[in-house]
């Protein structure tokens, strides 16, 4: 955070106040749709990272505010910035990932065109 902007009270508290919801989402992510990856041995690395950056992400995030002294909260911070940095760069490689797969997929999948011009409709009497 930048110490003393105008807007940092501000961030800062929506953050906090939307931190149980994003863990509540990553939740149901985990369950809907990186376990089920895990079981099926479908992994990817960034899917990997982002699983394993959920614990000390929101770890960090409520240690840092019930930490009592500067060090600590100093040092909790330093991972929660850290860890919240590496899931969204994760994040962003797993999201691009994703949809190079689908354009390959995609593309693999597309009809090729026929040499020949489609029959014409015949018209009734």
């Amino acid at each position: 955070a930048v110490v003393r902007h105008p807007w940092q009270p501000a961030t800062q508290h929506a953050h906090v106040l939307a931190a149980p919801l994003l863990v509540f989402a990553a939740g149901v992510v985990l369950r809907a749709h990186a376990l089920p990856k895990l079981r099926l041995r479908s992994r990817s690395a960034s899917g990997l990272a982002l699983t394993g950056l959920l614990v000390p992400l929101a770890m960090s995030g409520y240690a840092l505010q019930v930490a009592t002294g500067e060090a600590a909260r100093a040092a909790w911070a330093w991972l929660h910035v850290a860890t919240g940095l590496a899931w969204t760069v994760a994040a962003g490689v797993h999201v691009a990932a994703r949809r190079r797969a689908a354009a390959r997929a995609g593309r693999a999948r597309s009809p090729t065109p026929s040499a020949s011009p489609p029959p014409e409709p015949t018209a009734s009497p």
